[in-house]
């Protein structure tokens, strides 16, 4: 089955007939809640805080976000922009309670450094992988929305974006955008395998560990990427020729050989400065 992305520019494809049929479709308004309780639970406010809902459509999220409870946290206030117009028109008629803006997230977050406690999106960010014109770099897009949202959050700030990944790769281009942009980043994934598989990518500023920041995600099988980054950096040292690691390497490969080699010492591998 071919997807959205694959047709047409989200602000093309969102015309006001498909707005108006995305927005009034009862399944699509079901999935659409329950993935947005279910960002909600990975933020875990515990104060009304204020949200910025990236690639926000007809506000369906918005609507969630200014309904929850007191004793849940709530309610939140939140601001929304989206690329199509057809899907903010639909959404003032509605008449939301959140603020919306007509913006494109592949050119950056158009707002103040620390304005937001939080963020969501959802089902927005696979289309900023989609390169309409040879003019259009999808690493761009990414890297745009990914430092205009780190920007955007205030210190200790969190975002979730549940996203529809393609295959491994694009899932892998989208979280490592994310953590070159400065995220503590952790993948978490929903029904894996099977046709509803729901990608939700978590997100602190200021990095560290997710599942200790996060609450619901212990025990819970993440793919942490910033960890994954700086194991996967250990190992290539063992690759710099001349580094301590390589050395080391090396002296273990002469004792296997069954050579002669010096015992290791403090000084092993050390890099001696330029004599004068």
């Amino acid at each position: 089955m071919s997807r959205p992305e694959d047709s047409l520019p989200p602000d093309l494809y969102y015309n006001d007939t498909t707005s108006l049929k995305y927005t009034t479709s009862s399944r699509i308004q079901t999935i659409q809640s329950q993935m947005t309780h279910r960002a909600l639970s990975l933020l875990s406010l515990s104060s009304p805080s204020l949200i910025l809902d990236l690639g926000c459509g007809s506000g369906l999220s918005g609507e969630i976000l200014s309904s929850v409870p007191l004793s849940s946290g709530g309610p939140h206030t939140w601001i929304g922009f989206d690329i199509s117009p057809s899907m903010l028109d639909i959404a003032l008629q509605r008449d939301v309670s959140g603020d919306l803006f007509l913006a494109d997230m592949g050119q950056g977050i158009p707002f103040r450094a620390g304005t937001f406690d939080a963020a969501i999106s959802i089902s927005a960010v696979q289309w900023l992988c989609n390169a309409d014109s040879s003019e259009v770099s999808p690493e761009g897009r990414l890297r745009r929305f990914f430092d205009g949202l780190y920007a955007s959050l205030r210190r200790g700030g969190r975002a979730v974006c549940q996203f529809y990944a393609r295959n491994e790769q694009q899932r892998g281009m989208i979280s490592q955008a994310a953590v070159r942009a400065g995220f503590g980043a952790g993948l978490l994934v929903d029904d894996e395998g099977t046709k509803n598989e729901k990608v939700y990518l978590v997100l602190t500023v200021g990095g560290g560990a997710i599942e200790g920041v996060v609450s619901g995600m212990e025990g819970v099988d993440v793919d942490e990427v910033a960890r994954r980054r700086k194991t996967a950096g250990k190992r290539d040292k063992a690759h710099v020729k001349g580094s301590k690691e390589w050395v080391l390497r090396k002296k273990e490969q002469m004792k296997g050989k069954g050579k002669i080699v010096k015992p290791d010492s403090k000084y092993t591998g050390r890099k001696r400065r330029p004599k004068f």
